[in-house]
């Protein structure tokens, strides 16, 4: 697969079949609970100009545009997940995939697309599985199935993957500090 462009705003094949399935998330205001995952998934990645226009306004820094980034998908609060093009000539589902919360939360959530597609397989979204949000999650059977076809034999535990992926790329908080005014 060939890393995708700002021209080429089609999503990689196995997240496009997970948004194709879709999400589901309710919130009790009785119990002041959530039940499932909070995440509403794009058609495509996000346009550049969009990109650079959130970026903009969310660091607070006029002199950014977002680039670096891929975004796919956010939640209803309009928190925003997508690739984080860091690694130098890697395809795009080899790339880190990150959460930036609507008000200054951020994280990596998983390594790469087969670490994320386990994450949505547990019934995690990038919220949750950065923020723990208290929701009552799921395991989703459709999405087992899709990771288990993209990226078998590579199944861990949540908090596993979560770790492994903050671990491999400790200084994401720092980097993205750097660029907030």
């Amino acid at each position: 697969m060939t890393e995708t462009t700002p021209d080429d705003l089609s999503l990689p094949l196995p997240l496009a079949e997970v948004f194709t399935i879709g999400f589901s998330f309710e919130w009790d205001d009785e119990t002041e609970t959530a039940r499932g995952c909070d995440f509403e998934p794009y058609e495509a990645f996000e346009a550049p100009a969009r990109t650079a226009e959130w970026y903009r306004l969310w660091t607070g820094n006029p002199e950014v545009d977002g680039s670096e980034f891929r975004f796919f998908g956010s939640t209803g609060a309009g928190d925003y997940a997508g690739f984080w093009l860091v690694r130098p000539g890697a395809p795009i589902i080899d790339q880190p995939v990150v959460y930036l919360g609507s008000e200054g939360q951020r994280g990596i959530v998983a390594r790469d697309l087969g670490d994320l597609l386990w994450l949505f397989a547990a019934g995690y979204g990038p919220a949750e599985a950065v923020e723990g949000l208290g929701s009552i999650l799921e395991p989703n059977d459709a999405f087992r199935a899709i990771a288990e076809r993209h990226a078998p034999g590579r199944e861990l535990p949540v908090e596993r993957i979560v770790s492994a992926a903050q671990a491999e790329f400790p200084r994401f908080s720092e980097y993205i500090d750097a660029q907030c005014r």
